[in-house]
C-alpha cells in the first residue's frame, strides 16, 4: 500500500481513539458558524473521516462478513469521504470497496476519479479509479463492464485476503449481483452492516446537523412573513428553495407544502394552489448541510384560526411532547411508539394505512436512518435508544373539521441523560401567519 502524507484514512492507520465520539455535553448544542475560523474549534473534519471509517471497519467486524461493496452514495460518502453532484443520486454509476485492512477503493465518474486522486488526500491516490457499471440499466449488461467490474473487485477481495467470507452490499443492480456470483462472491446484505455504523453520531456529526437545523429555523420565519392569500404554495418552496442554496445547503431534497382542504388526508407533496385566509398549511423541509439532513415540519394558520384547527395542533403538540418527554438512553422505540394514538383512533383501518404520520426516523447522510419509531414496526421489533443518536419525531393530528389537519416535527439529539431538541422555530403554540 503506498505512503501517503497526511492520509487519514489508511485502515491499518487508524486507531481506538478514531471511535471516540467527543461529545461535549454542556448547557446548550452550539450550531457553529459555517467558515473555518482559528479563534473557535468547530467541526473537525480529519476526525470525522476517521470516524465514520473506524465506525465502518467495527460495524464490519461484528458482520460475519469480510468485505463491503457499497453503491448507495451515502454509505459511499461515510466510508471515503467523497461526493460528487447530486444528479448522482439514483444513477447507480458510483461504488465503493472496503476489504481486509485496505483504505476504501473508489470507482466515480470519469473525471472524478482525478479530482479525488488531486484534492482528497485522506485516500490512496492508486485507490480512486474511473469505473461505471450499468447506470439503472441504460448501459446493458451484455456490454461487459459488470463482469469486468465483479472480476476486478473478486481480485482484490482475494489479495486482501477475504475471499472466503461474505461481502456485504448495499444495494445493486440485479445484473451486478449476477456478475457477483458468478465470479463466487457470497453475497449478504450490506446496508444493515452500514447502518449500524450510522447510527450514532460524533460531535462532528452533531455539529452539522444542527447546523442544517438552524438553516431551516430561518426558512420557516420567512414563511411566517410570507404566508398570505395570493402565495401559491409552489412560491414558498420556491422562496425557500433560494433561501436555503444562498445559506449553503448543498440538496434541497424535498419542501413539503400543503394548505387548506389538501391537508387530509396529507398528500405528502406541493401544488400550484393559491393560499386562502383562513387556511391551516403545514410544511417539511428536507435538506442538506455537507451532506447532513433535515426533516422538519411546521404548521401554520393564515390571519385566523377556527376552534377545530387550534385542537388539532394542541393534540398533534401534546402527542410530540409526550414522546419527546420519552427520549433517554435505554428506553426502547415501542414505549415511544405507544405514547401516539393508534391508526384506528385517527380513522385509518390499520397502522399501515398511517405509516409515517405518528413516526420517529434517525438522521444522518440519509432522510431515514436508525432507528425508526412507528406503531407498524416498534411494538414488535424495538430498538433501543442509545446516546448520540439523532432523530425526528413527527406527529399528525386531522381537524374535526374534516379537511383541516395540524403536523409538527422536531429533531432531537439524544444526550447521555435524554435529549435537545435542535429544530427551534417556535411551534408551542399554533403561528397565526399575517394575523387579521
Amino acid at each position: 500500500m503506498s505512503e501517503r502524507p497526511g492520509n487519514a484514512l489508511m485502515p491499518n492507520l487508524l486507531t481506538p481513539q478514531d471511535l471516540e465520539t467527543n461529545w461535549e455535553w454542556r448547557d446548550k448544542i452550539p450550531a457553529w458558524g459555517h467558515s473555518s475560523v482559528d479563534f473557535e474549534r468547530r467541526v473537525d473534519h480529519d476526525r470525522l473521516r476517521r470516524y465514520r471509517l473506524a465506525r465502518t471497519r467495527q460495524s464490519l467486524q461484528n458482520s460475519p462478513a469480510g468485505s463491503l461493496l457499497l453503491f448507495d452514495v451515502n454509505n459511499i460518502r461515510y466510508v471515503s469521504a467523497t461526493k460528487i453532484g447530486e444528479w448522482e443520486r439514483d444513477k447507480m454509476c458510483r461504488f465503493c470497496l472496503l476489504t481486509g485492512d485496505d483504505s476504501p477503493y473508489v470507482w466515480d465518474f470519469g473525471s472524478a476519479a482525478v479530482h479525488h486522486q488531486r484534492y482528497s488526500d485522506w485516500l490512496e491516490p492508486d485507490h480512486c479509479l474511473a469505473g461505471v457499471v450499468g447506470m439503472r440499466g441504460t448501459i446493458p449488461p451484455e456490454f461487459g463492464l459488470m463482469k469486468k467490474y465483479a472480476k476486478m473487485i473478486a481480485q482484490l477481495i482475494k489479495d486482501a485476503g477475504m475471499a472466503d467470507m461474505p461481502v456485504g452490499v448495499d444495494y445493486a443492480e440485479t445484473a451486478m449481483f449476477h456478475a457477483l456470483q458468478e465470479e463466487g462472491i457470497h453475497v449478504v446484505d450490506g446496508q444493515q452492516i452500514m447502518l449500524a455504523a450510522r447510527e450514532i453520531k460524533n460531535w462532528d456529526e452533531i455539529q452539522l446537523l444542527t447546523q442544517a437545523a438552524s438553516m431551516v429555523d430561518g426558512v420557516y420565519h420567512m414563511i411566517y412573513e410570507e404566508l398570505k392569500p395570493g402565495v401559491r404554495e409552489n412560491d414558498i418552496v420556491a422562496m425557500s428553495n433560494k433561501l436555503l442554496y444562498e445559506m449553503g445547503s448543498d440538496d434541497v431534497e424535498a419542501i413539503n407544502a400543503i394548505s387548506g382542504e389538501r391537508c387530509n388526508p396529507h398528500p405528502h407533496n406541493f401544488t400550484d394552489r393559491l393560499i386562502r385566509p383562513g387556511d391551516q398549511a403545514f410544511f417539511d423541509i428536507l435538506q442538506s448541510y455537507q451532506g447532513y439532513r433535515t426533516c422538519y415540519y411546521r404548521t401554520f394558520n393564515v390571519g385566523r384560526a377556527t376552534p377545530a384547527q387550534n385542537d388539532a395542533y394542541v393534540k398533534a403538540r401534546e402527542w410530540i411532547d409526550a414522546s419527546i418527554a420519552m427520549i433517554k438512553p435505554g428506553v426502547t422505540t415501542d414505549k415511544v411508539a405507544e405514547v401516539w394514538p393508534t391508526a384506528e383512533s385517527l380513522g385509518f383501518p390499520n397502522e399501515d394505512a398511517a405509516f409515517g404520520l405518528q413516526f420517529g426516523h434517525g438522521l444522518g447522510l440519509a432522510l431515514h436512518e436508525r432507528p425508526i419509531i412507528s406503531r407498524a414496526v416498534s411494538m414488535e421489533h424495538p430498538m433501543e435508544i442509545q446516546t448520540g443518536m439523532v432523530f425526528a419525531l413527527e406527529t399528525y393530528c386531522p381537524a374535526a373539521d374534516g379537511y383541516s389537519a395540524a403536523r409538527i416535527e422536531e429533531e432531537v439529539v439524544v444526550t447521555e441523560t435524554g435529549c435537545e431538541v435542535i429544530s427551534l422555530f417556535p411551534a408551542e403554540e399554533l403561528p397565526i401567519a399575517n394575523r387579521y
